[in-house]
């Protein structure tokens, strides 16, 4: 990750999740961003200061201020770094869109834990079976 980029920490088992992110690797603006999979074996929230918990319910980004954005401000953060998503990012920010935004991303974040998994398995990550999988 380039000095001035930004972390996306995300759920590698999940499919849908997976597919978005390989999706946003190819675009411009991605060297700059670090892809962290939640899910992948040595992950250790607690030293990438993060609660071990929340960061399996929603999607998670580091600013490069060292901030954290969290669910759909996580994604518009992500869309910021991104020229093809910029106008995406500053339409979400608005406040019926976002309000929209956020009642779907709370919808898959429940539905989420239930959608089938990658090849790996769920048994490489302790936090698959979650209750109460909602975004904050």
């Amino acid at each position: 990750m380039a000095q001035s980029g930004i972390r996306v920490y995300f759920d590698g088992l999940c499919h849908l999740c997976s597919r978005e992110i390989d999706h946003y690797r190819t675009q411009r603006g991605s060297e700059r961003i670090a892809f962290v999979d939640i899910t992948a074996p040595g992950f250790d929230p607690e030293s990438e200061g993060l609660d071990p918990v929340r960061v399996h319910r929603a999607m998670h980004v580091r600013r490069a201020d060292g901030n954290m954005a969290v669910g759909v401000d996580a994604f518009i953060e992500l869309w910021e770094w991104m020229p093809r998503y910029r106008l995406a990012a500053r339409v979400s920010r608005s406040p019926v869109p976002r309000f929209f935004l956020r009642v779907g991303y709370r919808m898959f974040a429940a539905a989420r834990p239930y959608l089938p998994k990658r090849g790996r398995g769920c048994e490489q990550s302790p936090y698959c079976g979650l209750p109460d999988k909602k975004d904050h």
